[in-house]
């Protein structure tokens, strides 16, 4: 049986439990900080949680940061640039730990709704590849990405799949999926120009969506304006067995 750690908030409770009175504990958002500062620590462990995977998950075992492109015709899909770091710790003894050498994972769809590498009702991508790939996290517990900011599809609202796995050879096993999602002011603004205003006003804002609706909200990105376009960051904490 393989060891799986939890992607879930916890508790204030549960976190003085768990880690003692060396826990600092911050009330909103569910977050641990560790005792020091360094570059081999996090600042803060911050407890996901899970969600469905979904039915558009392959596992292509495409290595990249950039996702943007398709490698089977080298098209290069258009929307607003995104700079995704997704940073890995575990909590060792109350403090963050940066968790190095994890498999992440994500995909999402283009401006105009669509997969790649899917049958669908609405599309047939079937060996095409694009914004999707994975990373391994480093020394620093950080995984980099470069894609576009996600489209939207009938029923859903803005969002982007993550999984995260033990590395080949890595001597414990675990996986964690969740989804990640955006404030629907920000998706409001990008979506008013090209690429994404030719599929018309999307249908589903974030609480018409019965997936953001469990948990949702402890899921949303704080992008910031980058050269070119946004950047933001997903931090996870991880509940790991001691090594």
């Amino acid at each position: 049986m393989k060891d799986k750690f939890i992607g879930r908030l916890i508790s204030r409770r549960q976190a003085l439990r768990w880690f003692g009175g060396t826990a600092a504990w911050l009330a909103m958002g569910g977050m641990l900080a560790g005792r020091s500062a360094g570059s081999e620590r996090h600042a803060v462990c911050m407890f996901r949680p899970e969600q469905t995977e979904g039915p558009y998950f392959v596992d292509e075992e495409l290595r990249r940061s950039d996702i943007r492109s398709d490698p089977t015709t080298g098209e290069i899909k258009a929307g607003v640039p995104f700079a995704l770091t997704v940073a890995l710790s575990r909590v060792d003894d109350g403090q963050c730990v940066p968790v190095p050498d994890a498999q992440v994972d994500l995909w999402h769809c283009d401006a105009l709704g669509i997969y790649s590498d899917v049958k669908d009702p609405r599309f047939d991508t079937t060996g095409r590849k694009f914004l999707r790939g994975y990373q391994l996290t480093g020394s620093n517990g950080e995984a980099r990405f470069v894609t576009i900011y996600p489209g939207w599809y009938e029923g859903r609202t803005v969002h982007i799949h993550i999984k995260v796995r033990a590395a080949a050879g890595t001597r414990r096993a675990f996986e964690f999926t969740s989804q990640m999602y955006f404030e629907d002011s920000l998706s409001d603004r990008i979506y008013a120009a090209l690429p994404y205003s030719m599929k018309g006003k999307r249908n589903a804002r974030n609480q018409d969506d019965r997936i953001f609706r469990r948990g949702g909200e402890h899921l949303i990105l704080a992008p910031t304006e980058a050269a070119e376009g946004y950047a933001a960051t997903f931090s996870v904490g991880l509940q790991l067995p001691p090594i």
